[in-house]
């Protein structure tokens, strides 16, 4: 059966320069280097991690940028229940949510979406410079 992810692929123009704005502004270790791939992944984590791809004959048409689909969480995930629909929703704690986004604020992160307030909780929406965007929440 399937135990896990191994990584996640995100497309890169450069990934060695993209691999060191995720380790500047998001914190993440650089952990591997192999061909035209970058791996990095948050520090302390132990299994996720995402692989730079840097230009080769899989991408086709594809380019970097846009929603990955991607969601970063802030700390310990929890599980809320949605009153309404009665839907059950992972998420981090709001405050952590909170101070994460404003952390990387002050890192000079871009958000495609700014920190949201809904029912089961925060979350934005940050953009890294080759405008992949990734959800915190």
């Amino acid at each position: 059966m399937i135990s896990g992810v191994g990584s996640v692929a995100i497309l890169a123009h450069d990934p060695k320069e993209l691999a060191q704005w995720y380790h500047d502004k998001l914190d993440f270790e650089i952990v591997g280097n192999v061909g035209h791939a970058i791996f990095v992944k948050p520090k302390g984590s132990d299994d996720f991690l995402l692989h730079l791809c840097g230009k080769c004959d899989s991408w086709e048409n594809d380019n970097p940028g846009g929603r990955t689909g991607i969601w970063f969480h802030c700390g310990a995930i929890r599980l809320t229940k949605n009153e309404k629909t009665g839907m059950v929703l992972p998420s981090s704690d709001p405050a952590e949510v909170e101070k994460t986004y404003n952390e990387l604020k002050r890192k000079g992160v871009e958000f495609s979406e700014e920190l949201t307030t809904t029912n089961w909780g925060k979350y934005a929406i940050l953009k890294d410079p080759e405008g992949n965007e990734f959800e915190i929440s």
